[in-house]
């Protein structure tokens, strides 16, 4: 009986029955690849040859859900007599065809966004559709649609089936039990490529389609060095603009929780997101920012702060300890930790013109921490305080605005 090509084992050719996925994001038959690495003593990938240093296995349940759902439908296409093809899941004739028919004008028709809108209503019907969707090659499909903006990104039609596609894709499943495909597609140049362009150039809407996509890689382990080599400053400005979006908190809070997981990432990703004006943002949004809000901006300032660059920026912005300050014990303890780190950072930067000193006690920076200091038991963070007491104590003590009733306490930590 013929199946789907990608329900093989590269190794046996066989329909697989325990998927797991490898380090390269290939996807083998479990006791096969299991074979390969320990009887045969091998270390490359068996489909791609890459040499592998990660001997780790993960189960592939959405590809096993898969090839269930197919065998599934194979039993009831025969107890049935239906004539409905090999390549079918168990899902009513209706809606099979319907698929197939869509896919089919898909790739005849120029006109695709209709196409595409209805592709959307189908497959927010439930999870059956959306694998029917995957096994019926829809992905492909989509991936060419989105690519295609590159070849002519003036031609509005073009332009529009591609912020249509996105918005099918963003209602398919991404998870790490994929089989590496999707991932695969989704590390392919050409396809970043096309996101940027639609988080510069796209509408509101999409772009908040490519938020949500953006936002499920984020949650896993996925390579944004790749992206950033190539599309790094760019999609960092796109990103910026669309979290400064005033109108739609969600779609906001949203870009900061990508913006926050790219950046945990390298450091490379900081220095990119410091060049493209990140730390100038983030701090003119502060002030106005809810609780949730404002705890995810601390976090991006804190991560882009441990770069020396970042501190840098943070000190040039002029109201960058100001508007951390007014955040310190008046949103929540998460943010009051937060905002003490990236006072920490600050002041270990060696600043001749101690500007970030003068700025902390003038906007009662100071006074809070030692207020904090006193109220406080042991920890880490209060340990690091008191470290830097020590170091800035007497800079800020010749103030003459350094309230006299600190003075005693603050000098106890003087050396």
């Amino acid at each position: 009986m013929e199946f789907p090509q990608y329900f093989r084992c590269p190794i046996s050719m066989e329909i697989m029955k325990d998927p797991v996925i490898i380090s390269t994001g290939v996807t083998y038959e479990r006791r096969n690849i299991e074979k390969w690495f320990s009887s045969y003593k091998k270390t490359t990938c068996p489909a791609t040859m890459q040499n592998i240093e990660n001997f780790g296995i993960t189960p592939n349940h959405t590809l096993k859900r898969l090839i269930l759902a197919w065998q599934n439908g194979q039993s009831l296409s025969s107890s049935s007599s239906s004539s409905r093809s090999p390549s079918s899941s168990p899902l009513s004739s209706f809606k099979h065809d319907e698929i197939v028919s869509l896919l089919k004008t898909l790739n005849s028709t120029p006109f695709k966004v209709n196409s595409l809108r209805k592709f959307k209503e189908i497959i927010e019907v439930g999870d059956e559709v959306k694998l029917e969707f995957i096994i019926l090659g829809g992905l492909e499909v989509v991936f060419q649609l989105i690519t295609q903006i590159l070849a002519d990104s003036s031609d509005f039609m073009v332009f529009r089936a591609c912020e249509e596609a996105l918005g099918v894709l963003q209602h398919l499943p991404i998870s790490q039990e994929n089989d590496g495909k999707v991932i695969e597609l989704f590390l392919k140049p050409e396809f970043m490529k096309s996101m940027v362009i639609i988080l510069q150039r796209g509408s509101k809407e999409a772009r908040v389609y490519v938020m949500a996509i953006l936002r499920k890689l984020a949650n896993l382990d996925f390579n944004w060095n790749v992206v950033l080599n190539d599309q790094g400053i760019g999609m960092f400005k796109s990103i910026l603009e669309l979290a400064s979006d005033e109108i739609s908190s969600k779609a906001s809070s949203s870009t900061l929780q990508v913006l926050i997981k790219i950046l945990d990432s390298s450091k490379e990703s900081r220095s990119k997101a410091i060049e493209a004006g990140a730390m100038c943002t983030l701090i003119d949004l502060l002030p106005d920012s809810n609780r949730s809000k404002c705890e995810k901006i601390l976090l991006v300032i804190k991560l882009l702060c441990e770069c020396a660059n970042g501190k840098v920026a943070f000190i040039e912005h002029g109201l960058g300890i100001g508007a951390v300050s007014s955040k310190l014990f008046n949103v929540s303890e998460i943010a009051s930790k937060i905002c003490i780190q990236i006072f920490l950072l600050v002041c270990s930067f060696h600043d001749p013109s101690n500007k970030v000193l003068e700025d902390m006690l003038v906007y009662g920076v100071v006074k809070k921490l030692v207020i904090l200091m006193h109220m406080s038991g042991p920890s880490s963070t209060k340990n690091k305080m008191v470290d830097m007491f020590k170091k800035h104590s007497y800079s800020w003590s010749r103030y003459p605005c350094f309230p006299s009733e600190l003075k005693e306490y603050i000098g106890s930590y003087h050396v």
